[in-house]
């Protein structure tokens, strides 16, 4: 690891700004062909001008982003996952968690689904699903609400699904509210199906013991350039990615005024929960080898 970017992001987790856009310039400069170094120096001088910057601060580049790279490969084997679940039941009762835009959701679904309903926080990406499910054959219900407002709600306390899903949303729920969420879940679903990456704790931690430990910083640093090389041509939709999603995620990581947004363990510390919240069985296999960490499925009964 080069010293002067350990510098760069010590000095960004301490908000000093100037010493840490000094230091990503020297390292820049000695290794001009690391795509991290270098995207960082675009970063840092963007925000030097124009202040942080949150990861949605391009809808354009969030959009290419996930619609591009591996993200392609991803949800199609998410999507297939999903799919061949579905097959093994009779008509379906299905609750997607965070569906979003229903990128994972809209390519798995069979004839069998009879009913669907649609648990999102965004209102934007709730409706986008809505308009594209609109003229399928299942009787939807859209809910604009995080999980802990929808559990909470008076008219769900008697609902019952066959299958609930959630793909890359759960990590959003703070770890303090996940066995009380979890085990409502188990009391009102049949199976539930989750797709996360199986990342190690200390990637996404807050410990000051590892917030900047080597090992944390060779692992962000090592995966975002197999991200950032995924986008990597000279085309204004590739540098919006890189700028408008990608480095202001990178740098949230050493943030430490950030509002955290996430919380990632490990595939089998979410298996650990769903059995202590009730499931009886889970399931885990892998699903994609995606860049930032392998994604699985898994699958609690």
């Amino acid at each position: 690891m080069n010293e002067h970017f350990q510098r760069t992001l010590s000095a960004w987790a301490e908000g000093d700004l100037p010493s840490a856009l000094a230091h990503v310039r020297q390292a820049a400069e000695q290794e001009p062909q690391h795509l991290v170094y270098t995207e960082a120096l675009i970063y840092l001088n963007r925000v030097s001008t124009q202040g942080r910057q949150n990861v949605y601060v391009s809808p354009q580049g969030f959009s290419a982003f996930i619609r591009g790279g591996g993200n392609v490969g991803l949800y199609r084997e998410t999507s297939a996952a999903l799919k061949q679940v579905y097959a093994m039941f009779g008509p379906l009762t299905l609750l997607d968690i965070g569906v979003g835009d229903g990128l994972a959701l809209l390519p798995a679904l069979t004839e069998n689904v009879r009913q669907l309903d649609l648990l999102e926080p965004s209102a934007a990406l709730l409706a986008q699903t809505q308009t594209t499910l609109m003229g399928w054959d299942v009787v939807t219900r859209a809910h604009n609400a995080t999980l802990q407002a929808f559990v909470a709600a008076p008219d769900q306390q008697n609902r019952h699904w066959d299958l609930a899903q959630a793909t890359f949303s759960l990590q959003s729920l703070p770890p303090q509210d996940r066995p009380t969420l979890l085990r409502w879940l188990c009391q009102h679903v049949d199976r539930m199906l989750m797709v996360e990456f199986d990342a190690p704790t200390y990637a996404g931690s807050a410990d000051p013991a590892d917030f900047l430990s080597p090992r944390r910083i060779d692992y962000v640093v090592a995966r975002y350039l197999r991200g950032l090389a995924e986008y990597a041509n000279d085309n204004t939709e590739d540098e919006s990615v890189r700028q408008g999603f990608l480095m202001p995620v990178f740098f949230g990581y050493f943030d430490r005024s950030a509002h955290r947004t996430n919380w990632e363990v490990p595939a089998q510390d979410w298996g650990r929960l769903l059995r202590e919240a009730g499931f009886g069985r889970v399931d885990i296999r892998p699903v994609f080898d995606y860049w930032w960490a392998p994604a699985c499925l898994i699958d609690a009964l």
